[in-house]
C-alpha cells in the first residue's frame, strides 16, 4: 500500500487509519465487452463510473441490507486500449477499482477467501441513461423495437449498448457475474498492466499487481501449455537416461542396490547421468563375455574342433 492509497482510504473514514489497520485489494468492475446479458458500456460510459464509483460500498449479492457491507472503493480508474480487442474489434478497456476494508476477527475470513481466489467475482449496480439496440439504435428504455437481446439479425448481434451512467449504486460479490472478466484481480505484489509482448518468464520477474486482458491472458494460457508439453518430453528424455544409467551401473556393480542406484540418479541432471551411464557402461564392458551369447561354431573362445552348433553362450 502507498502513502497516497492510505491517503486517499482516510478521506473516507472519520479517523486516520493506519496500514497495519486495513486490507487493499483491486477489484476489475466491469469492461467494454458484451456481457451474459447482451449488454455492453462503451468506453465514454466506463469513464463515467470511474467518476462516480469512488466512494461505493461493496455488498454479497446485490443485498442492501447494512450487515451485507463489505469493503468500500477509493479509486477507480480506466485501462487497457492497448492492441487487445474486444469480441466487437474494438479496443478493450476495464474499470479497475481499488477497495478496502477493516482487518479484523470479522473480515479475516473474507480477507482469507479473497486472497484465496474464493471471493472473486463481481457484479456493478449502476443507472444508466439510455440503452441502445445494437440493430436499430432505438433506446429500449423509452420505446420498444422489434429486436430480442442474444439473437443475431442478418449476421450481427443484438444487444444493449448503455449510455450515460448517472448514478453508481454499489458492487457486489456474487457466484456468477453478468461480466465475464469482473472481479478481483490477481496479486503478486504495485499496479502494472502486462504488455502485449509479454511472456510467463516476464510476468513471473514483476513485483507488483498485474492486470491482464482476455487476449493476454489466452496467450499466456497457450504459451503455458506448450512449456507443459516440452516439460512432459524432457521429464520422458531424463527418465530414459536414468534407467540408462541404473542398468550400466548393476552391469558394472551387480553388488549395488538397485534401490540407491534409483535414489542416487534420481538427484543427477541429464549431463551427469550421461556421463554415469558412459563411465559405468564402459566398466561393465569389461565384466561382459567377448563372444556373443548364440555364436557359431568355431568363434566360442575356447571351443574345441569339432564340437556341435548345440554349444551356446547364454
Amino acid at each position: 500500500m502507498t502513502d497516497e492509497q492510505l491517503e486517499a482510504i482516510n478521506r473516507y473514514s472519520r479517523r486516520s487509519l493506519t496500514r497495519d489497520e486495513v486490507y487493499v485489494f483491486s477489484v476489475i468492475l466491469c469492461d467494454n465487452e458484451v456481457d451474459r446479458d447482451f449488454e455492453q458500456f462503451p468506453l465514454q460510459s466506463l469513464e463515467k463510473l470511474a467518476v462516480l464509483f469512488p466512494g461505493r460500498t461493496g455488498l454479497f449479492d446485490h443485498s442492501p441490507k447494512a450487515e451485507h457491507q463489505s469493503a468500500r472503493i477509493f479509486a477507480a480508474e480506466v485501462t487497457g486500449g492497448d492492441t487487445a480487442e474486444n469480441s466487437l474489434g474494438e479496443q478493450y478497456f476495464q474499470l479497475k477499482a481499488w477497495a478496502y476494508m477493516l482487518r479484523s476477527e470479522k473480515t479475516r475470513e473474507l480477507i482469507l477467501e479473497i486472497d484465496g481466489g474464493i471471493k472473486k467475482e463481481v457484479s456493478v449496480g449502476c443507472a444508466v441513461e439510455k440503452a441502445i439496440c445494437s440493430i436499430c439504435n432505438t433506446d429500449r428504455k423509452s420505446s420498444g423495437c422489434a429486436h430480442e437481446k442474444g439473437k443475431e439479425y442478418d449476421g450481427k448481434l443484438c444487444y444493449h449498448i448503455l449510455v450515460n451512467p448517472v448514478d453508481a449504486y454499489e458492487w457486489s460479490f456474487v457466484a456468477i457475474p453478468a461480466q465475464k472478466n469482473a472481479g478481483v484481480t490477481k496479486k503478486y505484489g504495485g499496479a502494472l498492466t502486462l504488455g502485449r509482448d509479454s511472456t510467463l518468464e516476464k510476468l513471473f520477474a514483476i513485483t507488483g499487481d498485474v492486470l491482464v486482458t482476455k487476449a493476454q491472458s489466452d496467450a499466456l494460457a497457450r504459451e503455458y501449455i506448450a512449456l507443459k508439453a516440452m516439460a512432459d518430453m524432457g521429464r520422458e528424455y531424463n527418465g530414459a537416461l536414468r534407467k540408462e544409467a541404473v542398468r550400466a551401473a548393476a552391469l558394472a556393480q551387480p553388488e549395488l542396490d538397485p534401490a540407491v542406484l534409483e535414489e542416487v540418479t534420481h538427484r543427477m541432471t541429464p549431463a551427469q547421468l550421461k556421463e554415469f551411464a558412459r563411465a559405468f557402461g564402459k566398466a561393465a564392458a569389461k565384466r561382459l563375455p567377448v563372444a556373443p551369447q548364440l555364436a557359431p561354431r568355431g568363434e566360442i573362445i575356447g571351443a574345441s574342433a569339432g564340437e556341435g552348433d548345440e554349444r551356446f553362450l547364454i
